[in-house]
């Protein structure tokens, strides 16, 4: 383990005593599990709302984003993000302002302004890959990054309308091998902007150009990215390999869920990243009876 603990404030993460839960906060109005703020009213009022509710049921961290990562999703521009997800920030940060929060972002622009509100945690669907400003920025703001592994290409893309959208083509030589080697070029990235392994988290990336027997694979075989000594961040929750197994639409899919979190639990995941944070909590603390006796 390069780090067995990490501290954020008044906040240490004791890597290996317990699970930690992240709760997904989407300032989007087309998040592919149905849940995006906008949608639903004055977007800080209900993030705060929402915000307070996950505190209360277990979250540790509250991970707020602005644009959608479902597979065929529109990008927005940095000033479209900025403005659905700076004001989140600083209201959680002026009502809540014990919570850790993590930015969900691959723009420099974005994570410098909600470093600036008060975010703690750079969270990059793109391992620092696709805007080369990401890493000094998270660097110059001591944030420790979440590095999730990416191979999305829309052309091997499958929708199913009931189920969501699927990699049917996506390609490797060795599942593992493939993950864990490109991985590593982001922890590379992360050192050389001057990032400590300390404050690196790895996320093998779930349903990110990866097939369902992908999916599956990565969530069994979760202990070999752990092994490679960072902390492993699991985000399985409602996603399109959930769906496909089971056959079941995205609101349907809180046992499978279930069953992805605790397999991941028992192979060394550190985090998980959730919707229904009040039932994923109660999951990991189980598993965690279980397999950190």
């Amino acid at each position: 383990m390069k780090s067995s603990s990490l501290q954020i404030g008044k906040f240490t993460f004791s890597w290996g005593s317990r699970t930690y839960v992240m709760g997904i906060l989407n300032v989007t109005a087309d998040s592919f599990s149905g849940d995006g703020i906008i949608a639903k009213g004055d977007a800080v009022e209900v993030a705060v709302s929402q915000a307070r509710d996950f505190l209360a049921s277990g979250a540790d961290i509250l991970d707020v984003g602005g644009e959608s990562t479902r597979p065929g999703s529109v990008p927005v521009s940095a000033e479209e993000e900025i403005g659905r997800v700076i004001p989140v920030v600083r209201a959680i940060r002026t009502n809540l302002p014990d919570a850790l929060i993590s930015i969900d972002t691959c723009k420099s622009d974005v994570a410098l302004q909600a470093f600036k509100a008060g975010a703690h945690i750079l969270n990059d669907v793109w391992a620092l890959r696709a805007d080369p400003q990401l890493a000094d920025v998270a660097a110059r703001y001591r944030a420790p990054v979440i590095l999730m592994h990416n191979r999305s290409n829309p052309a091997s893309l499958e929708v199913r309308e009931r189920l969501g959208s699927a990699y049917i083509g996506a390609e490797y030589q060795n599942l593992l091998e493939d993950v864990m080697r490109e991985l590593l070029a982001s922890v590379d990235l992360a050192r050389r902007a001057g990032i400590p392994d300390s404050h690196i988290l790895l996320d093998p990336g779930i349903g990110f150009g990866k097939t369902r027997e992908h999916n599956l694979e990565l969530v069994n075989r979760l202990g070999e990215i752990r092994a490679m000594g960072y902390p492993v961040l699991l985000g399985t929750s409602r996603k399109s390999f959930i769906g496909f197994t089971l056959d079941l639409p995205a609101d349907q899919r809180l046992e499978g869920t279930a069953a992805t979190v605790a397999v991941g639990i028992a192979r060394g995941a550190d985090v998980i990243r959730v919707h229904d944070v009040k039932e994923m909590a109660r999951v990991a603390r189980m598993t965690d009876a279980i397999v950190r006796m």
